[in-house]
């Protein structure tokens, strides 16, 4: 017998359907292509899966969906953060708030809440079954089923797609979701990278290649209209192309009109220090190494890796030493670790992001529902929509309350 409901993907927004769907007596069956469903859920957070954001005003959630925000009024109100700790901790996963009401399991391991997830849907009687869909079969009133790689139709009541957007490739997220929503005849917005790596200009960054800062503050400016779209106090990575870490990524989602050196991150190198401290502290350092070469008396002051950069960078001969440097001289490195500036040329690739801008265009998706206002009985949730949020636990609340909406009225 076919299904009431056929869902696309087992990601969080799929699962959550499908735990939904059960619950409320409908038969379900979810499709996926990778042998373990979750695989998506299984890497994010650095492996501890920021499961949610412990936000309690949904006008605070709504505020950290810069893109299409609103259009998830209703998704939310159904199914609040509170509502998704409630959900991990009666399927057996502790949970703990940290800095920025982030949501982490008590274990630091993301595959709890996948297993959470994958258990809870069997004990609803959901049926897994592995496969790719690749074609949706329309009347142009109905999907009348959906073929699969391996040449199968299956059919079903409802079908919901849940096959997530572009980021991370290996985890299946290849964009299946778009082709099959442009056969249903819905309108695409093309995909862009959102919480994304960014790539740099100076040279310096690929000589810094591994290097960590923490407790930093971090502040990207959008130089056409002098206006700083970002600035938060966190951790940040030099790579080989630029920059990474959770400060950036954050940083990456506020830069929506993306060109070369539109965007210029001045990072505050000595953030607990006022001006007049630090240079008081350096002062101090430079007396204590008065017969030193200036590029030698750097190391209490910065990680070694960025000496070489900033000595290079203050206009201050590396030989020169330290009781022979001028207070202007000085002023100009308390300037340059207060302000130290890194000027983007653009994102990393889109299957480097952590979540996908664009997808299904919202207006052609009732909000209330999750349904097609095209097809009758096809849904959409999770990242497959045309929104994305802020880093902080947003995107995956995103899918758990899509994903419950879809579940509830298929």
């Amino acid at each position: 017998m076919k299904p009431d409901v056929l869902i696309l993907g087992a990601g969080a927004a799929g699962m959550m359907a499908a735990v939904t769907a059960a619950q409320a007596g409908r038969s379900v069956e979810l499709l996926e292509r990778n042998d373990r469903p979750g695989r998506k859920i299984g890497i994010t957070g650095k492996g501890r899966c920021n499961v949610t954001n412990a936000c309690s005003l949904l006008n605070d959630l709504i505020a950290a969906v810069p893109v299409n925000g609103r259009f998830l009024y209703s998704a939310f109100s159904g199914f609040m953060p509170q509502d998704t700790m409630d959900f991990f901790e009666e399927n057996g996963v502790p949970l703990k708030i940290e800095r920025g009401n982030r949501v982490f399991p008590v274990s630091d391991k993301a595959l709890d809440i996948v297993d959470a997830l994958q258990n809870a849907c069997r004990r609803g009687g959901v049926k897994f079954r592995k496969g790719r869909a690749v074609a949706l079969l329309c009347d142009g009133v109905r999907v009348t089923g959906v073929r699969t790689e391996a040449g199968d139709v299956l059919e079903a009541e409802n079908y919901l797609i849940a096959t997530g957007g572009k980021s991370y490739p290996l985890t299946g997220s290849t964009g299946d979701g778009y082709a099959l929503a442009k056969q249903a005849g819905h309108t695409v917005i093309d995909p862009k990278p959102s919480l994304v790596p960014l790539e740099a200009h100076e040279g310096f960054c690929s000589e810094l290649q591994g290097l960590s800062l923490r407790n930093v503050t971090l502040r990207a400016e959008d130089t056409q209209t002098h206006r700083t779209v970002f600035e938060e106090m966190g951790e940040m990575l030099f790579t080989h192309f630029g920059v990474s870490g959770p400060l950036v990524l954050s940083a990456s989602s506020h830069m929506r009109e993306m060109s070369p050196e539109r965007y210029v991150l001045h990072i505050d190198l000595k953030p607990a220090l006022t001006y007049e401290q630090l240079d008081k502290r350096i002062v101090r350092d430079f007396t204590e190494n008065a017969k030193k070469d200036y590029i030698n008396s750097l190391g209490l002051l910065l990680p070694r890796k960025l000496i070489p950069v900033v000595a290079r960078r203050s206009g201050i001969k590396p030989s020169e030493k330290t009781n022979q440097i001028t207070r202007e001289q000085r002023a100009g490195l308390v300037e340059l670790l207060k302000d130290f500036t890194v000027t983007v040329t653009g994102f990393r690739p889109i299957e480097e992001a952590i979540v996908t801008s664009g997808g299904v265009k919202v207006s052609e998706v009732d909000p209330k529902t999750m349904r097609s206002k095209l097809i009758e009985n096809l849904f959409f949730a999770g990242e497959v929509l045309d929104v994305d949020a802020y880093t902080g636990g947003f995107n995956l609340q995103i899918a758990f309350a899509t994903g419950h909406a879809a579940g509830q009225n298929m």
